[in-house]
């Protein structure tokens, strides 16, 4: 039995309460649904600025009624203080996904981009250890690796950030660690390397490149690609940024308490590949030839490679991707054209 499968089984054994942030968006929406799945009672936060009530509702559909009564809804900031401290009342596992994502968003928009993803942060860790929870797990980004050039990326080698989105996910992490050498709060930072799958949005101009090209293949639509195609990413699909996400709340190791991880599949993607697949994604699953590709400029705050070591997550974490990028492109793809003729 894997670790994971072993955890799996031990909370439905032995239920837990578990609050997410950001929960009516794409990864946590996610996170609700596999946490109520295992019968477990959660609280979600959320003001909607980018998730959606459609993606709760999504969720409610999917589970029994019996497992969606084990969820409350609170319709709230992280920038204000209050909220959070009502959010974390009588909480075990605090899973803190609410933020602002993007970095061409955060070039445009730095101040919203700090207000939510710095002094929401602080605000939520501050309500946390005053409610003496058991664990605070953070989304933490890639974009902290910056320009550094080495691949794979390893946690403790870190470069200069590229973006305020980064400068913002790098902030986390360093309150992170003062709140621990300070007050003895552990807390633990995952590194999303691009999560992609169900209920990730396509409509945003900011939308992540994996939910868009599926929207515009979906629709007959020209698709663009941001300089050459051959930039590469670590596509990680969300059961595997799930997984990462309870096997930190839960750890009872000491020293894999207060780290960050990188939450990823070891591999890398460019984009030319990357169209490549969803072609034949769709084609054999929707039997639609899409040929609709335009270059342009590179994007600014962007990147060149991205690729993850995840030894440290599977040392310590126990943490085993399940999905590769095929795996997961192909359920992803199944989802959209599932929706769209829905």
């Amino acid at each position: 039995m894997t670790t994971y499968k072993s955890v799996k089984k031990n909370l439905k054994d032995n239920p837990k309460t578990w609050l997410i942030t950001g929960v009516a968006g794409f990864i946590g929406s996610n996170l609700l649904e596999a946490l109520l799945e295992l019968n477990q009672r959660v609280v979600g936060l959320d003001n909607f600025s980018t998730g959606n009530n459609q993606n709760l509702l999504e969720v409610k559909s999917l589970v029994s009624k019996k497992q969606w009564s084990k969820f409350d809804f609170i319709k709230g900031n992280i920038a204000n203080f209050k909220t959070c401290e009502k959010a974390c009342k009588n909480i075990d596992y605090v899973l803190h996904q609410a933020a602002i994502g993007s970095v061409p968003r955060s070039i445009k928009d730095p101040i919203k981009t700090n207000k939510s993803n710095i002094t929401g942060f602080l605000n939520m860790l501050v309500a946390a250890k005053n409610s003496q929870v058991e664990s605070f797990i953070y989304a933490a980004s890639s974009s902290t690796y910056g320009d550094h050039k080495r691949l794979p990326k390893i946690e403790n080698l870190i470069g200069n950030p590229l973006s305020p989105y980064a400068v913002t996910k790098y902030v986390n992490e360093l309150y992170a660690d003062v709140f621990q050498r300070a007050y003895q709060f552990n807390s633990i930072g995952l590194r999303y390397f691009n999560v992609f799958g169900k209920r990730q949005t396509p409509k945003s101009v900011y939308a992540a490149v994996i939910p868009k090209w599926i929207d515009a293949m979906i629709k007959d639509k020209e698709i663009f690609i941001n300089g050459d195609g051959k930039t590469s990413r670590d596509f990680c699909y969300i059961e595997n940024a799930v997984q990462a996400n309870i096997l930190a709340a839960v750890t009872k190791k000491k020293n894999a308490l207060n780290q960050v991880y990188n939450v990823a599949v070891g591999d890398r993607t460019s984009l030319n590949e990357l169209y490549r697949l969803l072609q034949k994604f769709f084609k054999i699953n929707a039997g639609i030839e899409h040929n609709k590709c335009t270059y342009k400029d590179f994007r600014d705050g962007d990147v060149r490679h991205s690729q993850a070591d995840i030894s440290k997550a599977s040392q310590l974490l126990g943490y085993k991707p399940t999905h590769n990028i095929e795996d997961g492109l192909k359920n992803t793809v199944l989802s959209y054209i599932h929706k769209s003729r829905n």
